[in-house]
């Protein structure tokens, strides 16, 4: 795969030429267009911070899943020395610091998966990337950020109605990584057949791709789901959920865990910590 790392979208793609995208979200911006002018118009930057754009050699990436393998592997300051943090929706960090270190340059979230107050778990120069599966999520993020009435409809999960990150804090991930994590990655089709349940990439995968695009070297921790079989077993580090809170998402969790096997084999990812 040809290497785009300008990771996040511009105001310049929307406002001064007509930004020709063939497909809707999650895949591309086609009739999102009004409303991403609208968003990008009040965020400040759609950079990466200068330090880790210019200055670096070799960029160093660690992307921490939520999986509960990372427990108990007192990797927290070894994951503190990567130049590139990359963290996962509301995955606490206060508590758990001594397994997954307090490090974070970019979480990547959507609506349903926002804290309410970003700085609890983040740095203070943390980038909240904002990863829009459906249009809206963008219209989530437009109401925030012009203090407009919210509209609780289309969402599986109630999004917070105040949402504490700064503009310029803010970044919105091209939909092109998660397109080329569907169609490249995962082989899975982009538009689903008739009666067909459509599948989208985790925000985990799709970060590996992010990473793998944006770095020079990657290396996980955190991923993987215990078998399905096994409905009592924790999913994440934190918290109490079981694999069957993920009977019903729109996600195919054996076939990412295939692909994360092949991208080990082939030397593109190292994991930090033993894991099955």
């Amino acid at each position: 795969m040809s290497r785009k790392t300008e990771l996040f979208l511009k105001l310049e793609d929307f406002f001064w030429r007509e930004h020709l995208s063939a497909e809707a979200l999650p895949y591309g911006v086609k009739g999102s267009e009004l409303l991403l002018l609208k968003v990008l118009a009040v965020i400040s930057s759609y950079t990466m911070p200068a330090n880790i754009e210019s200055s670096l050699d070799c960029r160093t990436c660690a992307v921490i899943g939520n999986g509960f393998s990372i427990k108990n592997t007192s990797l927290g300051e070894i994951i503190n020395k990567y130049d590139v943090v990359i963290r996962l929706n509301d995955a606490p960090v206060r508590g758990y610091e001594e397994d997954v270190g307090n490090k974070t340059t970019l979480r990547l979230f959507y609506p349903e998966s926002a804290s309410y107050n970003p700085g609890i778990h983040n740095d203070p120069d943390t980038l909240l990337v904002l990863v829009p599966f459906k249009q809206h999520d963008l219209r989530w993020l437009k109401e925030i950020l012009y203090d407009e009435k919210r509209v609780r409809k289309g969402f599986w999960k109630p999004p917070p109605l105040i949402w504490l990150g700064r503009t310029s804090q803010i970044r919105i991930l091209d939909p092109y990584f998660l397109r080329l994590t569907a169609s490249k990655l995962l082989q899975i089709p982009l538009q689903p057949r008739q009666h067909q349940k459509p599948i989208h990439p985790t925000t985990g995968i799709l970060a590996v791709f992010v990473a793998l695009n944006y770095c020079d070297v990657v290396h996980v921790a955190g991923f993987g789901y215990p078998e399905s079989r096994n409905q009592k077993q924790p999913i994440h580090y934190y918290g109490k959920e079981t694999m069957k809170s993920m009977k019903n998402s729109y996600h195919d969790l054996s076939q990412e865990g295939q692909v994360l096997k092949r991208l080990e084999d082939q030397g593109a990812i190292l994991y930090l910590h033993p894991h099955s």
